[in-house]
């Protein structure tokens, strides 16, 4: 616009403002109105299509989660407990089915398993190591569970000295032998990363009659700070004396029945914290990252309620501390059916067993017919006779 018809617009509004200055008030007020409605609608804009994005990549993570080759009829289970059927029972009998103690169950196809594994490394950025033992060893272990027929999550502990089937491989990372050993120890071989948690998910799948498990995850301890963080604390009654992990100088940082919301420092000791002079230390910390991991699933629980994107933000902020196969669309569907799941004490469970002491190590037996029950409560159904 050339300066004459700035002036000349300028010239004509003060003329315009003195001979009917409430014409010119009404002109503002619908100019802005047009701003702020334009702003507005750019908003919805910019929200629908997150919205969109988010309930996009759910579906793909939703297909993706239940591909058919996902589904593994773990035949373990219909082998090791093998009764006699009545007549009946053999006419309408299904391959996979299992009779235990009188009653016919069928494998849920549509439960969805989760292996979460707490890696002994203390690094921020997840590294590839060589092939050898230098892996880490998978402290914490958990079996995250959504069954979408009971609207259900159920957690699994897994206690790191559980002695299972471990495969050895050698420095050039090939197989050697299969021995039995703690759990734990699994991860330590391969390249600290992808090859690692294959390894684990085979020796947890041993333990577990070779149920499906559909993703894994496994985190470097650290990442037990911005994950507490994120969620803006997590508070918990203390089950014993937590002392500052790492710390020599023995400082107790929580007493025994003293409740407290944790900051992420405070809850990484809560987590990795144990006295290895005292028998059975693995067990009672099991039973406080069994807590920690009660707390934090409500507390997000809660805070995704009020920001759906939350998971997905705390995925993208751990990526460079974990490993896993889990994308963030299917970390999308996740947590919007899990909002709707209930989750409670309840729904928590641990291996039952014994602690003894091995010859250098603790080792801890299952007790593999309460093991086999509680597959069959968590992951399969009674079949109602016809």
């Amino acid at each position: 616009m050339g300066k004459k018809k700035r002036s000349d617009k300028a010239a004509n509004l003060e003329k315009e403002e003195l001979l009917s200055p409430e014409r010119v008030k009404r002109k503002k007020k619908q100019k802005i109105c047009r701003i702020v409605l334009a702003v507005v609608l750019a908003l919805v804009i910019v929200i629908g299509v997150v919205i969109l994005s988010y309930i996009v990549a759910g579906a793909m993570g939703k297909a993706r989660l239940h591909r058919a080759d996902q589904v593994i009829e773990p035949d373990r289970m219909v082998s090791e407990h093998a009764e006699e059927l009545t007549e009946e029972e053999e006419q309408i009998w299904q391959e996979g089915w299992v009779k235990y103690k009188g009653q016919i169950y069928a494998y849920n196809e549509d439960v969805l398993t989760f292996l979460f594994m707490g890696i002994d490394k203390n690094d921020e950025v997840v590294k590839e190591v060589e092939e050898g033992t230098n892996g880490g060893q998978a402290d914490a272990l958990f079996l995250l569970v959504l069954n979408p027929h009971t609207e259900s999550i159920s957690v699994i502990g897994i206690n790191r000295n559980s002695m299972t089937d471990i495969d050895i491989y050698n420095e050039e990372g090939a197989y050697v032998n299969t021995i039995t050993a703690q759990i734990a120890v699994q991860h330590g071989f391969g390249n600290g990363v992808e090859e690692s948690c294959e390894y684990q998910v085979k020796a947890v799948r041993n333990l577990f009659y070779q149920i499906p498990i559909h993703g894994y995850c496994a985190i470097n301890a650290k990442a037990v700070i911005p994950l507490t963080d994120m969620a803006g604390g997590v508070e918990l009654t203390a089950l014993e004396n937590v002392k500052r992990y790492g710390d020599k100088s023995g400082t107790v940082i929580l007493q025994e029945g003293e409740t407290k919301l944790l900051d992420g420092e405070t809850a990484y000791s809560y987590v990795r914290f144990r006295d290895t002079k005292q028998f059975g230390s693995a067990d009672m910390r099991l039973q406080r990252q069994k807590q920690y991991l009660a707390e934090m699933m409500n507390k997000v629980k809660v805070q995704t309620g009020k920001d759906l994107l939350l998971p997905v933000k705390m995925y993208n902020e751990l990526s460079s501390y974990m490993t896993t196969d889990v994308t963030a669309d299917e970390v999308a569907y996740l947590s919007s059916i899990a909002l709707d799941y209930r989750f409670d004490q309840s729904h928590i469970y641990s291996l039952e067993g014994e602690t003894v002491q091995g010859e250098e190590f603790e080792e801890f037996y299952v007790d593999e017919a309460a093991l086999y029950e509680m597959i069959l409560n968590i992951f399969y159904e009674p079949v109602e006779m016809p």
